[in-house]
């Protein structure tokens, strides 16, 4: 797919354009169209001077070739201009003085003979003039293009957000390119053509043409675009999306240099206009957010999400305001929230650490446990910042299999009834004895200041009667802080 963002190459200019330079005051006294006495429309890529008896190997193809002559005589002018028009130069241009005063017959003969334009120039415009005018020339050309390029990108996101944005962006691309812009399902059959009219052979090239290019995603080897003539019209074709997505096909009498870039910038639009609907895991997800808006349990909704299992992913960093969602994409879900300075994400992939961010993971859950996950992953994160990992996973211990969850929710609930009004204590005891006492490292896990830490310790102590010095009174607790 070509790249939208990619600027115009510097464009060539006619020969015609450099003849109409009054700087210049070049004239044509050779060539294909002289005898006529009209401008002619060669591109010259570039200019080059050479008293070479044999420039050949040093022509590129598509330049002003500048000399005085000081090798060149009746004798070899014919196998000069021939090994010239060999290398592909577009002009040669002639400097009258210092070894000639005028051009040469004989190399005005030769350069009849062989079809290539030969310009006189004037002893008073130097070569380096010459050189000058035609990068000016290229310059005023370049800089037309580029705000041409400009112009239709513009038109062309406009027509993006049209009601009808496809036909509004084809008739656009057709008017941009002044050709006609079709759009062809993968077996060729056009959906939609807009643009100038072409002929009966011109259409049925492009349609063949259109049936050659393959999305990337399902064959590799085949070709994304490819181009071809058709009746001295220029054809192009497409791949947009996937392997049933459509293609794009345009046909344009001439291809200046920033087509590409404006074909680009329609490429992109149309894969994104024509991409098929979400899949069925994507549309399973959405009816179950539907579902929770109007008011369903989360018990109903879960299963609308999938079998899973599901891990739940705490977060905290990224520098930029769409972090957020690069991270998410890196763990392969659609599924995050922002909350405060974290990011929450539910995935169904293997989760590894990700660069600039420092994450709490939850164990596989099935949907209805996504709650509980989510509580785990908070700890493990805040376990995470304590201890300056990139990553720390929850894992349940063998001993919480030893009893009934239910009886052990029942008996943390009335343990810990003192603190349950007030989820900052219940927080702050909870990272504290997971951190084995720190009052600085617990600190730094609920960013607040260690002296806060003391108090709320010593008030989680006086409401539960107990000792937290005691390192049988802690594990106890903590079994019920993960119970409740």
């Amino acid at each position: 797919m070509p790249d939208p963002t990619a600027s115009p190459p510097t464009p060539p200019i006619p020969l015609s354009a450099m003849l109409a330079d009054r700087k210049l005051d070049l004239r044509l006294v050779a060539g294909p169209s002289a005898a006529a006495g009209v401008d002619i429309d060669v591109p010259v890529h570039w200019v080059h001077t050479s008293e070479m008896a044999d420039p050949y190997p040093y022509l590129l193809g598509g330049e002003l070739l500048l000399t005085a002559g000081v090798q060149l005589t009746g004798a070899n002018a014919d196998r000069y201009v021939a090994r010239v028009v060999e290398a592909g130069a577009a002009a040669l241009g002639f400097g009258v003085t210092p070894v000639y005063d005028t051009v040469p017959p004989f190399l005005v003969e030769a350069c009849e003979r062989h079809a290539l334009p030969l310009l006189e120039v004037p002893p008073h415009t130097p070569f380096t003039s010459v050189a000058r005018g035609v990068w000016r020339l290229m310059a005023e050309a370049r800089h037309r293009e580029l705000r041409r390029v400009t112009e239709a990108q513009q038109g062309l996101a406009a027509a993006a957000a049209r009601p009808d944005p496809v036909p509004a962006v084809l008739r656009q691309l057709a008017v941009r390119l002044d050709g006609s812009a079709v759009l062809f399902a993968p077996d060729g059959t056009e959906l939609h053509a807009t643009g100038r009219a072409q002929s009966p052979a011109t259409r049925e090239a492009l349609r063949r043409l259109a049936t050659v290019v393959t999305p990337q995603t399902t064959a590799p080897s085949a070709p994304t675009s490819a181009t071809d003539t058709a009746d001295s019209t220029h054809l192009t074709a497409y791949a947009l999306g996937d392997s049933e997505g459509p293609v794009l096909g345009i046909a344009a009498a001439r291809r200046d240099p920033g087509d590409h870039t404006v074909a680009g910038v329609a490429v992109v639009l149309l894969s994104l206009l024509t991409a098929p609907h979400q899949g069925a895991a994507e549309a399973g997800r959405s009816a179950a957010l539907v579902r929770l808006l109007l008011g369903a349990p989360p018990a109903e909704a879960a299963p609308l999400l999938g079998p899973g299992p599901w891990t739940v992913v705490h977060a905290r960093g990224g520098a930029t305001p769409f972090a957020a969602g690069a991270l998410a994409a890196a763990l392969g879900s659609a599924l995050y929230e922002t909350a405060g300075t974290a990011v929450r994400v539910v995935t169904d992939r293997e989760v590894t650490p990700q660069p600039g961010w420092t994450l709490g993971v939850s164990d596989p859950v099935t949907p209805p446990d996504l709650p509980t996950a989510a509580l785990r992953a908070e700890r493990a994160l805040h376990r995470a910042e304590a201890t300056r990992t990139a990553l720390v996973r929850h894992h349940e211990t063998g001993l919480t299999g030893l009893v009934a969850p239910e009886e052990a929710t029942a008996h943390a609930r009335t343990r810990l009834a003192p603190l349950t009004d007030s989820p900052a204590l219940l927080d702050t005891l909870r990272t504290w004895l997971s951190l084995h006492g720190s009052w600085d490292r617990t600190a730094v896990a609920l960013t607040i200041h260690r002296n806060t830490v003391r108090q709320r310790i010593a008030r989680c102590a006086t409401l539960l009667e107990t000792d937290l010095d005691d390192a049988d009174v802690r594990m106890e607790l903590w079994f019920d802080l993960r119970w409740l």
